[in-house]
């Protein structure tokens, strides 16, 4: 299941990027690439896929490669919905 758009809304409206976040793709590199993505936004990102999705994140589960690309976020988000 993908989940990119949905995704990409919440790091839209979570960074407030506006419309910076329209050009966002699967590859799009997040940690170092966009300035409001730092130690607090993810933790504001990891709390909004949680209410949007209706799931946990566990402390183990949060690296940085979770959080490299917009792609693999969104496939993090997958695997914790075919959990």
């Amino acid at each position: 299941m993908e989940n990119i758009e949905e995704v990409r809304a919440i790091l839209v409206e979570t960074l407030g990027i506006g419309e910076r976040g329209a050009s966002l793709t699967r590859e799009s590199i997040l940690l170092g690439d966009i300035p409001e993505f730092d130690s607090m936004a993810v933790v504001s990102i990891i709390t909004a896929l949680e209410e949007e999705f209706d799931f946990v994140v566990d402390d183990d589960e949060i690296s940085a490669e979770t959080f490299e690309t917009l792609g693999t976020l969104s496939d993090f988000v997958s695997r914790k919905l075919a959990v």
